[in-house]
Protein backbone atom coordinates (compact mmCIF):
# COMPACT_ATOMS: atom_id res chain seq x y z
CA UNK A 1 0.00 0.00 0.00
CA UNK A 2 1.28 3.26 -0.21
CA UNK A 3 -0.55 4.41 2.75
CA UNK A 4 -2.16 1.85 5.75
CA UNK A 5 -5.50 0.91 6.39
CA UNK A 6 -7.66 3.48 8.60
CA UNK A 7 -7.89 3.04 12.25
CA UNK A 8 -9.40 4.45 15.61
CA UNK A 9 -6.68 7.87 14.88
CA UNK A 10 -9.15 8.55 11.87
CA UNK A 11 -12.03 8.81 14.08
CA UNK A 12 -9.49 11.13 17.12
CA UNK A 13 -10.38 15.19 16.58
CA UNK A 14 -11.63 18.32 17.65
CA UNK A 15 -15.03 19.89 16.34
CA UNK A 16 -14.67 23.62 14.45
CA UNK A 17 -16.72 26.11 15.93
CA UNK A 18 -19.02 28.15 12.87
CA UNK A 19 -22.21 27.52 11.50
CA UNK A 20 -22.69 26.24 8.03
CA UNK A 21 -23.99 28.55 5.53
CA UNK A 22 -24.51 25.69 2.96
CA UNK A 23 -27.59 23.11 2.06
CA UNK A 24 -28.17 20.08 2.64
CA UNK A 25 -29.71 17.75 -0.58
CA UNK A 26 -30.23 14.45 -1.61
CA UNK A 27 -28.17 13.44 -4.96
CA UNK A 28 -30.25 10.60 -7.32
CA UNK A 29 -32.94 11.32 -4.62
CA UNK A 30 -30.62 8.92 -1.78
CA UNK A 31 -27.87 10.11 -1.55
CA UNK A 32 -26.77 12.57 1.10
CA UNK A 33 -24.97 15.81 0.22
CA UNK A 34 -23.92 19.22 1.35
CA UNK A 35 -23.59 22.33 -1.15
CA UNK A 36 -21.48 25.21 -0.72
CA UNK A 37 -22.21 27.88 -3.10
CA UNK A 38 -19.38 31.28 -3.60
CA UNK A 39 -20.81 34.60 -2.71
CA UNK A 40 -22.42 36.80 -5.51
CA UNK A 41 -19.85 37.93 -8.11
CA UNK A 42 -16.67 35.62 -6.59
CA UNK A 43 -17.55 32.22 -8.71
CA UNK A 44 -14.90 30.30 -10.63
CA UNK A 45 -17.09 30.07 -13.41
CA UNK A 46 -16.89 26.33 -14.81
CA UNK A 47 -15.00 25.51 -11.63
CA UNK A 48 -15.71 23.36 -8.23
CA UNK A 49 -14.22 20.89 -6.33
CA UNK A 50 -15.87 17.78 -5.02
CA UNK A 51 -15.04 16.98 -1.22
CA UNK A 52 -14.89 13.87 -0.37
CA UNK A 53 -14.72 13.17 3.39
CA UNK A 54 -13.18 11.29 6.40
CA UNK A 55 -15.42 8.85 7.82
CA UNK A 56 -17.14 11.16 10.23
CA UNK A 57 -18.68 11.74 6.70
CA UNK A 58 -20.82 15.26 6.28
CA UNK A 59 -20.46 16.72 9.67
CA UNK A 60 -19.61 20.43 10.96
CA UNK A 61 -15.90 20.24 10.22
CA UNK A 62 -16.66 19.05 6.78
CA UNK A 63 -19.14 21.84 6.59
CA UNK A 64 -17.60 24.15 7.76
CA UNK A 65 -14.32 23.13 5.68
CA UNK A 66 -16.71 23.13 2.48
CA UNK A 67 -17.40 27.07 3.14
CA UNK A 68 -14.24 27.79 3.10
CA UNK A 69 -13.71 26.31 -0.47
CA UNK A 70 -16.61 27.95 -1.60
CA UNK A 71 -15.42 31.61 0.18
CA UNK A 72 -12.45 30.97 -2.84
CA UNK A 73 -15.17 30.46 -5.71
CA UNK A 74 -15.41 27.04 -5.76
CA UNK A 75 -18.89 25.56 -5.67
CA UNK A 76 -18.17 22.58 -3.01
CA UNK A 77 -19.83 19.67 -2.57
CA UNK A 78 -19.75 17.01 0.10
CA UNK A 79 -20.54 13.29 -0.10
CA UNK A 80 -21.93 11.02 2.51
CA UNK A 81 -20.16 8.28 0.97
CA UNK A 82 -21.81 5.61 4.07
CA UNK A 83 -25.36 5.59 3.41
CA UNK A 84 -25.93 7.34 6.55
CA UNK A 85 -23.71 5.39 8.95
CA UNK A 86 -20.36 7.50 8.77
CA UNK A 87 -18.28 6.82 12.47
CA UNK A 88 -18.52 8.90 15.12
CA UNK A 89 -15.73 11.67 16.46
CA UNK A 90 -13.55 9.95 19.08
CA UNK A 91 -14.96 6.83 19.16
CA UNK A 92 -13.57 4.94 22.28
CA UNK A 93 -10.79 2.41 22.81
CA UNK A 94 -12.41 -0.60 21.84
CA UNK A 95 -14.30 0.46 18.16
CA UNK A 96 -13.97 -2.42 15.79
CA UNK A 97 -13.23 -0.07 12.46
CA UNK A 98 -12.31 -3.00 10.45
CA UNK A 99 -15.46 -4.44 10.89
CA UNK A 100 -17.69 -1.11 10.32
CA UNK A 101 -15.88 -1.43 7.27
CA UNK A 102 -16.52 -4.41 6.17
CA UNK A 103 -19.97 -4.58 7.70
CA UNK A 104 -20.84 -1.40 8.45
CA UNK A 105 -22.75 -0.93 11.89
CA UNK A 106 -26.02 -2.73 11.61
CA UNK A 107 -23.69 -5.80 10.13
CA UNK A 108 -25.37 -4.92 6.61
CA UNK A 109 -24.33 -2.05 5.62
CA UNK A 110 -20.30 -1.94 3.88
CA UNK A 111 -17.98 1.07 3.17
CA UNK A 112 -15.63 -0.72 1.06
CA UNK A 113 -14.63 0.26 -2.61
CA UNK A 114 -17.50 -1.48 -4.44
CA UNK A 115 -19.79 0.28 -2.20
CA UNK A 116 -18.12 3.76 -2.28
CA UNK A 117 -17.15 3.92 -5.90
CA UNK A 118 -20.83 4.59 -7.53
CA UNK A 119 -21.54 7.23 -4.78
CA UNK A 120 -18.47 9.25 -5.58
CA UNK A 121 -19.48 8.58 -9.31
CA UNK A 122 -22.71 10.12 -9.09
CA UNK A 123 -21.57 13.30 -6.77
CA UNK A 124 -18.93 13.65 -9.79
CA UNK A 125 -21.93 13.76 -12.29
CA UNK A 126 -23.81 15.75 -9.91
CA UNK A 127 -21.71 18.41 -9.80
CA UNK A 128 -20.63 18.37 -13.58
CA UNK A 129 -24.58 18.84 -13.91
CA UNK A 130 -23.94 22.57 -11.98
CA UNK A 131 -21.99 23.30 -14.93
CA UNK A 132 -18.60 22.58 -13.82
CA UNK A 133 -16.19 21.24 -16.49
CA UNK A 134 -12.91 21.41 -14.47
CA UNK A 135 -13.22 19.89 -11.33
CA UNK A 136 -10.98 19.85 -8.72
CA UNK A 137 -11.35 17.08 -5.54
CA UNK A 138 -10.46 17.14 -1.81
CA UNK A 139 -10.15 14.20 0.16
CA UNK A 140 -9.17 13.50 3.50
CA UNK A 141 -8.24 10.94 5.47
CA UNK A 142 -10.66 8.09 3.97
CA UNK A 143 -11.99 10.31 1.36
CA UNK A 144 -8.31 10.58 -0.43
CA UNK A 145 -8.54 7.06 -1.75
CA UNK A 146 -11.46 8.00 -3.79
CA UNK A 147 -9.82 11.04 -5.15
CA UNK A 148 -7.30 9.28 -6.24
CA UNK A 149 -9.41 6.40 -7.87
CA UNK A 150 -11.29 9.19 -9.55
CA UNK A 151 -9.87 10.75 -11.77
CA UNK A 152 -10.73 8.29 -14.90
CA UNK A 153 -14.15 9.37 -13.64
CA UNK A 154 -13.63 13.32 -14.52
CA UNK A 155 -11.51 14.89 -11.38
CA UNK A 156 -8.75 16.98 -13.28
CA UNK A 157 -6.73 17.81 -9.95
CA UNK A 158 -6.34 16.47 -6.46
CA UNK A 159 -5.43 16.95 -2.88
CA UNK A 160 -5.54 15.15 -0.18
CA UNK A 161 -4.39 15.23 3.59
CA UNK A 162 -3.16 12.12 5.65
CA UNK A 163 -4.44 9.85 3.22
CA UNK A 164 -5.54 6.29 4.17
CA UNK A 165 -5.88 3.10 2.42
CA UNK A 166 -4.13 4.07 -0.94
CA UNK A 167 -2.93 1.11 -2.78
CA UNK A 168 0.37 1.80 -5.08
CA UNK A 169 -1.42 0.78 -8.30
CA UNK A 170 -3.93 3.73 -7.78
CA UNK A 171 -1.76 6.30 -6.71
CA UNK A 172 0.47 4.85 -10.17
CA UNK A 173 -2.56 5.52 -12.36
CA UNK A 174 -3.66 9.18 -10.99
CA UNK A 175 -5.02 11.14 -14.54
CA UNK A 176 -3.77 14.79 -13.00
CA UNK A 177 -1.67 16.78 -11.07
CA UNK A 178 -2.13 15.48 -7.14
CA UNK A 179 -1.50 17.40 -3.91
CA UNK A 180 -0.81 15.78 -0.36
CA UNK A 181 -0.38 17.18 3.26
CA UNK A 182 1.18 14.88 5.54
CA UNK A 183 1.55 15.02 9.61
CA UNK A 184 5.21 14.20 10.83
CA UNK A 185 3.62 11.98 13.19
CA UNK A 186 0.79 9.20 11.08
CA UNK A 187 1.17 5.49 11.85
CA UNK A 188 -1.42 5.63 8.51
CA UNK A 189 0.91 7.55 6.21
CA UNK A 190 4.53 6.72 7.98
CA UNK A 191 7.40 8.36 6.04
CA UNK A 192 8.05 4.79 4.30
CA UNK A 193 5.08 5.28 2.92
CA UNK A 194 5.90 8.88 1.84
CA UNK A 195 9.02 8.02 0.39
CA UNK A 196 7.68 5.34 -1.40
CA UNK A 197 4.43 7.72 -3.16
CA UNK A 198 7.33 9.70 -3.65
CA UNK A 199 8.54 7.22 -5.94
CA UNK A 200 5.58 6.36 -7.92
CA UNK A 201 4.55 9.57 -8.26
CA UNK A 202 7.85 10.95 -9.74
CA UNK A 203 7.26 8.15 -11.91
CA UNK A 204 3.84 9.21 -12.95
CA UNK A 205 5.28 12.44 -14.88
CA UNK A 206 2.49 14.04 -13.47
CA UNK A 207 2.76 17.23 -11.15
CA UNK A 208 3.08 16.62 -7.56
CA UNK A 209 3.74 17.89 -4.02
CA UNK A 210 4.15 16.80 -0.69
CA UNK A 211 3.74 18.72 2.42
CA UNK A 212 4.89 17.61 6.09
CA UNK A 213 3.50 18.99 8.93
CA UNK A 214 5.67 19.11 11.99
CA UNK A 215 4.18 19.15 15.40
CA UNK A 216 0.85 17.24 14.12
CA UNK A 217 -0.65 13.85 13.50
CA UNK A 218 -3.19 11.74 11.66
CA UNK A 219 -6.24 13.91 10.76
CA UNK A 220 -4.52 17.42 11.50
CA UNK A 221 -5.86 19.17 8.47
CA UNK A 222 -9.42 18.61 9.08
CA UNK A 223 -9.97 17.36 13.01
CA UNK A 224 -6.89 19.61 14.62
CA UNK A 225 -7.32 21.32 17.95
CA UNK A 226 -7.48 24.56 16.68
CA UNK A 227 -6.52 26.39 20.33
CA UNK A 228 -3.20 24.79 19.33
CA UNK A 229 -0.69 27.27 17.65
CA UNK A 230 0.50 24.40 16.01
CA UNK A 231 -2.05 22.57 14.94
CA UNK A 232 -3.85 25.70 13.89
CA UNK A 233 -1.41 26.49 11.98
CA UNK A 234 -0.63 23.23 10.26
CA UNK A 235 -4.25 23.08 9.34
CA UNK A 236 -4.84 26.50 7.59
CA UNK A 237 -1.41 26.26 5.83
CA UNK A 238 -2.81 22.68 4.76
CA UNK A 239 -6.21 24.94 3.15
CA UNK A 240 -4.02 27.18 1.61
CA UNK A 241 -2.14 24.71 -0.08
CA UNK A 242 -4.66 22.88 -1.70
CA UNK A 243 -6.38 26.65 -2.67
CA UNK A 244 -2.60 27.51 -4.42
CA UNK A 245 -2.79 24.05 -6.12
CA UNK A 246 -6.03 24.78 -7.18
CA UNK A 247 -5.18 27.94 -8.40
CA UNK A 248 -2.28 26.72 -10.43
CA UNK A 249 -3.37 23.52 -12.17
CA UNK A 250 -7.28 24.01 -12.29
CA UNK A 251 -7.71 28.01 -13.13
CA UNK A 252 -5.05 28.12 -15.34
CA UNK A 253 -6.01 28.31 -19.04
CA UNK A 254 -3.04 26.33 -20.12
CA UNK A 255 -3.54 23.34 -17.73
Amino acid sequence: MASNAPARCCTLGSLFEGKPAGKLIKIDNKIDAYVATPPDGKAHNGCGILYVPDVIGIWQNSQLMADLFAEQGYTTVVLDLFNGDPVKLNRPDGFDFMAWLSKGTDGNNPHTAPYVDPVVEAGIKYIQGLGITKLGAVGYCFGAKSVIRHYKDGIDVGFVAHPSFVEEDELAAIGGPLSIAAAETDDIFPSDKRHKSEEILKATKKPYQINLYSGVEHGFAVRGDLKVKAQRFAKEQAFLQAVTWFENYLLQEDQ
